[in-house]
């Protein structure tokens, strides 16, 4: 039994360091493919007897590490909160060519956007088109949007695409 259990522990730490051999050291890839890797590994050991159990445990292991740092890739609540205020205080206050940058101390994502060009629509409502960056886990992806002045004084993204 001590041996079965040993055997499991061993495939599932391995499976979870190579798994999360790409991110950053503390980020929360590494972390969502640590826990990933694990519950992956626990249920997999639920599951047949012998051999067949060490290959159930290296499987789910494998693909819970690649569902968690998968998950572990996005932005979280808190970081959507900075760039959507960040957004908002570079559409309202900014010039444009005038960045605006928000960073999240405890996830390491962090963003900017850059208003570059304001214009009146027919209708009379205000829009600016945009630029922005976003990094996470190292990765930085550029967007442009489009975002128009609401009645209440608020910006509301019109279009947002990858460039």
């Amino acid at each position: 039994m001590f041996r079965s259990i040993t055997k499991t522990l061993v495939v599932v730490l391995t499976a979870a360091a190579l798994a999360s051999c790409t991110g950053a050291p503390g980020s929360k890839e590494n972390g969502g493919t640590l826990v990933g890797a694990a519950l992956g590994g626990l249920v997999g050991s639920k599951i047949g007897r012998g051999r067949g159990q060490l290959a159930a445990v290296a499987i789910g292991a494998v693909t819970g590490a690649f569902l968690g740092r998968s998950v572990g890739q996005s932005l979280d609540r808190t970081d959507r909160l900075f760039a959507k205020r960040a957004v908002s205080h570079g559409l309202e206050h900014k010039s444009s060519g005038e960045k605006t940058s928000w960073s999240n101390p405890d996830s390491g994502n962090r963003g900017t956007v850059t208003p570059v060009r304001t214009y009146q629509e027919p209708s009379g409502r205000y829009c600016r088109e945009y630029q922005q960056t976003v990094t996470v886990g190292g990765r930085t992806k550029q967007a442009y949007g489009t975002a128009c002045r609401q009645p209440d004084g608020s910006w509301k993204v019109a279009n947002n695409s990858n460039i």
